[in-house]
């Protein structure tokens, strides 16, 4: 047991990062608690780097079989949000220095998506957890060679988008969502136009649970409509507080009957450049569990 919890944690932020969905993480975590119970302790030299390897071969098995569930997935497929940056919030901590931050990034890890899973794993054992290629070979049942391949052409791939490893000026970045909430909230569609990139998308992800734009929505304008009409569809039942997810400021909407979305805004010197709605319940199940342990939504906001 003792050897299990202090690599749990660990063992999750594996998981989680390989698959972006934490209940896939927090079953592969449970599984492989099963397997540790079963295991000749005898037989195990190092439990570190068998518990590793256990999830790891876990999620390469999980993330394979996703693939195919979400080529039948309604409308666009978005990782799951982890709550993050308060006391109890530890299900990624830590992320102390940008690297950590940046290694769970929404960015990120929609950029991982395009990796093949041993890619994948390669890419976040050696850059998010600082195994050492032959530890990676190890952990993935490879050679060195392999996974320095693996590892090569992951790092070519995540490179092709330099943006997600710009920090963000939090106290900016506030201020200018503030600007951005009050114009689309006043339905001055021109205001908000202001705010938009030319070129600025917005990405929702309802899983056909809830309603939802089932393809991207493109463009100043475009995207300018489309967010008055929604919130004018939601109308005065909900409040829209800041908070932090996977490391990063994030617009949160809160309901009576508790989370109904996740929002993560990339802004830039030309206005906002992407929005990402994360509204299927099931995957803000995650968070509204994290929200029930520590206490009300609005104690997140800062």
């Amino acid at each position: 047991m003792d050897d299990f919890e202090r690599q749990r944690g660990r063992l999750f932020g594996i998981a989680y990062r390989m698959t972006g969905t934490a209940t896939d993480a927090e079953e592969i975590v449970q599984d492989a608690w099963l397997r540790w119970q079963d295991v000749d302790r005898a037989t195990v030299r190092d439990p570190n780097a068998y518990l590793a390897k256990v999830v790891t071969n876990l999620s390469i098995k999980q993330l394979t079989s996703a693939r195919a569930r979400r080529e039948l997935y309604v409308g666009e497929w978005l990782p799951e949000p982890v709550l993050t940056g308060r006391t109890g919030l530890d299900a990624l901590e830590p992320l102390e220095i940008v690297a950590q931050r940046d290694s769970v990034s929404f960015a990120l890890l929609l950029l991982l998506e395009a990796l093949t899973p041993a890619e994948r794993a390669a890419y976040v054992l050696h850059e998010a957890f600082g195994y050492s290629h032959r530890e990676v070979a190890e952990l993935i049942g490879t050679t060195d060679a392999n996974a320095r391949q693996l590892l090569s052409r992951a790092r070519k791939r995540v490179a092709t988008d330099s943006r997600r490893r710009q920090p963000v000026d939090r106290v900016g970045w506030r201020e200018f969502v503030d600007r951005f909430l009050a114009a689309a909230q006043s339905g001055e569609i021109e205001q908000l136009e202001r705010l938009l990139a030319e070129d600025v998308v917005s990405t929702s992800d309802g899983g056909g649970k809830v309603t939802a734009a089932r393809n991207p929505v493109v463009g100043r304008t475009q995207v300018a409509r489309y967010l008055i009409g929604t919130l004018q569809k939601f109308g005065a039942g909900f409040v829209m507080r800041f908070a932090e997810a996977n490391g990063e400021p994030v617009l949160v909407a809160e309901s009576p009957d508790g989370l109904m979305a996740v929002c993560f805004v990339e802004a830039g010197p030309q206005g906002v450049s992407a929005l990402r709605f994360v509204l299927n319940p099931d995957k803000l199940a995650f968070a509204a569990a994290q929200v029930s342990q520590i206490g009300r939504l609005s104690d997140l906001s800062w």
